[in-house]
């Protein structure tokens, strides 16, 4: 109507959310409480085949890999003499956790 004052969508919205809150806490409910980092079961989320298949090409060129760390090189030079990216060198060793030297 004109000439009335508008309520507050912010107040109408509080005003609401106070009203479930009664009632959720007046039926004799609890809050629930999820530890940080856990989220919920989503369908298609998660590792693929592309990424799986990957992965185990990874694995076959773990022990390589970890023949160059024990002999002390560098990534970068790991990566040299096996013909690899050197990021591809570091996640493989992550993968696999073994580290390699901070200099030859």
């Amino acid at each position: 109507m004109i000439g009335v004052p508008m309520p507050s969508p912010r107040d109408s919205i509080i005003a609401d959310l106070n009203q479930k809150l009664d009632q959720f806490f007046g039926a004799g409910k609890t809050v629930q409480e999820i530890d940080s980092g856990v989220s919920a079961e989503m369908v298609g989320y998660g590792a693929s085949t592309h990424q799986d298949r990957l992965k185990a090409e990874r694995a076959k060129l773990a022990p390589m890999v970890k023949a160059q760390a024990d002999a002390g090189k560098t990534v970068a030079a790991a990566a040299a003499e096996l013909k690899m990216r050197p990021g591809r060198v570091k996640l493989i060793a992550h993968e696999n956790s073994f580290t390699f030297s901070a200099h030859s």
